[in-house]
């Protein structure tokens, strides 16, 4: 019986082995019998029936060797390193961008950094205007000593919400993560700095029925001393942080603004290196200037520095793409050669004698045009082989002056000098011939230098706005403007000659800065040309009268509900999610000829819309999204009541 019952006790050890649990040693044993599987659970019975040679159950010991603990056990540090980023670690070895600027923002934050209690700081600011590239100057500060002598030691850390949520599918597995991540925090002892980008998301996640999500667990940790910076936007802030009154307490707000223009393209030239290593080409200073000047005028949907830097980003890609691309003129050549060859294998089936002599005539050209692209080729790869050397000459002087950094930042003197005064002056003797000997061909076949008007191009793709109209031509466009609409306008001298002077005083800036261009209310009976006039005047501004009108049939407004459908219906009535006709117009097409066709049918109200655009040159649709109608944007106004009724229009 007790032999039946300790092979009962290994079966049990076998089970909780294969269910995850600690297995205890056990004696040799004998194969169990037949009959007693028989009479065992399946559980047990599935088990293969084998000899094992372990030691005694318990060790000998009377302490129980079971441990009923389910699940891998949590070692320290593990949960910090799989779902944290180190800021300081990448900044120290350079793979950070600088921060130029914002040091009253940086300041602000260490301030409160340094606080005994309560030393969470939230920075809120929309998207895009540098809120995550000031935890990374925190963390180049740090690393330089640059800060206070409390925050020499401390490392910043970003946090992975999504890697913490991956893999969660059960429940309990969140919670348990998270805690391990704050068991962490909380082992390193005041020394980690976490940093959140869109904060708000840790207060919806892992929240469902019978759990808490992660602000609620973070809450105690802020009480103790946890130190976090959140990064979030004014509308998710009051959204989440702001309607629970015990968190907004523990997170001290820094607001971060909108830079100027010209800090802006402060810091485009901090960040002009890093993108010319990484792209192989030389950027501008003027581009630099005409990616934020034309960021600010144009893309009004997003906010400095972000839209410039993409601007100029763009620019630079294009540039690289058209270097490793073959130049147009080879393609030709090779295009023609295939051509020939065609016509070559044609003629070489007949025997006539004009046939013979224009199989010898291709043979020529071919040999010729082989020549040609052989020529080309080889100065194409030459240049290619240059802009390349000069690329890595530029990665080279990078990360010499990176390690000039480390070395004087170690007290490692002999080392620094020696980068100083004879490396990176060598790397750089290097770095000027080949850019002068580019410079002194004057016709090289790969544009390797990004300019105003690479910048330019990339704003008339993403706006749709012609490249013409942002250069120095349009000069003369606009001098020829009325014989230009008087093509197609033909008798209307007096309108075309108004049109064409309220526009070019908008050109030379002249015009109010925060009304349309100008707004015009056409009187004529039908027939005598004021659509056809607005459809020209979208052609010569925009070079596509299609694109360049917007035409909204103000009949359909008459009755004074429908006023609504401009800018979009109220929250809770259908089509509260479309927006307004008009607004969601201007927002897809911010360049555009606006024709309000049929005014004196629409209702009187129309006029308390339209002042908004007449006088401020915005609109705020039903979503509290504002539109723009000003001269940056390039709208015009125009207005088209029928001459009988414009004594019942005047007022408006």
């Amino acid at each position: 019986m007790s032999r039946v019952l300790f092979q009962s006790s290994r079966l049990r050890a076998r089970v909780f082995s294969r269910v995850g649990l600690p297995t205890p040693a056990l004696r040799a044993v004998r194969p169990v019998p037949q009959p007693v599987l028989r009479g065992l659970p399946s559980a047990y019975a599935s088990i293969s029936r084998r000899n094992y040679s372990q030691g005694p159950v318990g060790g000998g010991g009377g302490s129980n060797p079971f441990s009923f603990k389910m699940g891998p056990q949590h070692a320290k540090g593990d949960a910090l390193k799989e779902y944290s980023v180190d800021l300081t670690e990448l900044a120290r070895d350079g793979k950070l961008d600088p921060t130029i600027g914002r040091d009253e923002e940086i300041r602000r934050t260490i301030q409160i950094l340094s606080r005994r209690t309560k030393s969470n700081p939230v920075l809120i600011g929309p998207p895009g205007v540098g809120k995550t590239a000031i935890l990374e100057g925190l963390a180049s500060r740090i690393v330089s000593k640059e800060v206070p002598e409390s925050l020499h030691n401390k490392r910043v850390l970003s946090i992975d919400l999504s890697g913490i949520m991956a893999g969660s599918g059960i429940r309990g597995q969140f919670e348990e993560k998270f805690r391990n991540l704050l068991s962490d925090i909380e082992a390193e002892e005041g020394n980690v700095i976490c940093f959140i980008d869109e904060v708000h998301t840790l207060f919806n996640l892992g929240k469902t029925e019978g759990s808490i999500d992660g602000g609620q667990m973070i809450k105690p940790a802020l009480a103790r001393g946890l130190q976090l910076v959140g990064a979030t936007t004014p509308d998710e802030y009051r959204k989440t942080i702001g309607k629970d009154a015990a968190l907004e307490r523990r997170f001290q707000p820094v607001q971060i603004e909108e830079p100027t223009v010209e800090s802006t393209i402060s810091i485009l030239r901090g960040l002009k290196p890093r993108y010319e290593v990484h792209h192989g080409v030389e950027i501008s200073d003027a581009a630099l200037v005409t990616a934020a000047v034309y960021g600010a005028r144009y893309v009004s949907e997003r906010f400095l520095p972000d839209k410039a830097i993409d601007l100029v980003d763009e620019a630079a890609s294009s540039l690289r793409l058209a270097q490793e691309s073959k130049p147009d003129e080879l393609e030709t050549l090779e295009r023609a050669i295939m051509t020939l060859q065609i016509e070559l294998e044609s003629l070489k089936k007949e025997s006539d004698v004009f046939s013979v002599e224009r199989r010898s005539a291709v043979e020529e050209e071919i040999k010729t045009k082989r020549q040609s692209a052989a020529e080309v080729e080889r100065i194409w790869q030459a240049e290619r082989a240059r802009l390349n050397r000069t690329k890595e000459l530029k990665r080279e002087i990078e990360q010499a002056k990176h390690q000039l950094d480390v070395a004087q930042r170690l007290g490692d003197y002999e080392k620094a000098s020696r980068l100083r005064f004879s490396s990176i002056p060598e790397l750089e003797r290097q770095l000027p011939p080949e850019e002068s000997e580019a410079k002194e061909e004057g016709s090289s076949m790969l544009h390797e230098r990004v300019t105003s008007n690479d910048i330019a191009r990339v704003v008339a793709r993403a706006t749709g706005i012609p490249v013409q109209n942002l250069m120095k031509g349009e000069r003369d466009k606009l001098v020829n403007m009325e014989d230009a609409l008087r093509g197609r306008v033909v008798g209307q001298d007096d309108a075309v000659t108004a049109i064409s002077d309220a526009v070019r005083i908008s050109r030379a800036g002249l015009q109010a800065p925060n009304r349309p261009v100008a707004s015009f209310l056409l009187l004529g009976p039908t027939g005598v040309g004021k659509t056809e006039l607005c459809k020209t005047l979208a052609g010569f501004l925009f070079n596509d009268e299609k694109r360049g009108l917007i035409n909204i049939n103000m009949s359909e407004f008459h009755d004074r509900h429908t006023i609504s459908r401009l800018i979009g219906a109220a929250p809770g009535y259908v089509g509260f999610e479309e927006g307004g006709q008009l607004t969601e117009a201007v927002r897809r097409k911010p360049y555009a000829v606006i024709l309000l066709d049929e005014l004196e049918k629409a209702h009187k109200d129309v006029a308390m819309v339209l002042l908004q655009i007449l006088d401020e040159g915005s609109l705020t649709d039903s979503q509290g999204r504002k539109v723009d109608f000003k001269v940056g944007r390039r709208c015009l106004l125009l207005k088209r009541p029928l001459l009988n009724r414009s004594r019942t229009q005047s007022s408006v």
